[in-house]
């Protein structure tokens, strides 16, 4: 594949990703049945710090867009580590969602205890929004993976991002000056009659 286009890839799917994330932390994970009503529980609430990492793989994204090769190799890192942080919260929330819900459950009845509160419950009812989450952070993940392997060939950065060089009398001051190098200086902001 073509590198430039290997690059727009891995830069696009960090995001999608990330917004995938989000979308399934805002939706219903499931429902927890205890006597006389059924108590909602949203992602934010089951796996509280999947909003933070989602909004991290935004903020990498935008870094990787201009960053050098030993950067994309550590955001490359720090990509994997988010996705499989991902799936890892959204997997203990979805194979203990009693444990998980026992906040809502107290507040809702005024039962408190790890023993108690799983007691009352009748039943759990789930989504599909938890395994999406777990899709997405594993998808993440492979994107990491992805950028680790394949940054190397992606193309160099423009030269905006590039230190500057100097040349003619810049560079070195007993070099003889021409009207092009003063004009360069004036541009650059520095007065050609100081040197």
């Amino acid at each position: 594949m073509n590198p430039r286009r290997l690059r727009l890839i891995t830069i696009l799917a960090i995001p999608l990703f990330a917004a995938l994330t989000l979308l399934s932390v805002t939706q219903r994970w499931w429902t927890v049945a205890v006597p006389d009503r059924a108590l909602e529980v949203v992602g934010t609430t089951a796996s509280p710090a999947l909003s933070a990492l989602a909004l991290s793989s935004f903020a990498l994204a935008a870094a990787l867009a201009i960053s050098g090769p030993v950067f994309r190799v550590i955001l490359g890192i720090l990509q994997l580590l988010i996705g499989a942080t991902v799936v890892f919260g959204a997997v203990v929330s979805v194979t203990d969602p009693v444990s998980t819900s026992s906040t809502l459950i107290t507040d809702a009845t005024g039962v408190a205890g790890t023993e108690s509160v799983a007691s009352l419950v009748e039943s759990v009812t789930m989504t599909g929004w938890p395994w999406l989450a777990i899709v997405s952070g594993a998808l993440s993940a492979l994107v990491g993976i992805l950028l680790l392997v394949t940054s190397r060939r992606w193309p160099v950065a423009s030269r905006k991002y590039q230190p500057v060089r100097l040349e003619g009398a810049e560079a070195d001051p007993s070099a003889p000056r021409d009207s092009v190098g003063d004009w360069d200086a004036l541009s650059d902001g520095s007065d050609p009659t100081d040197r």
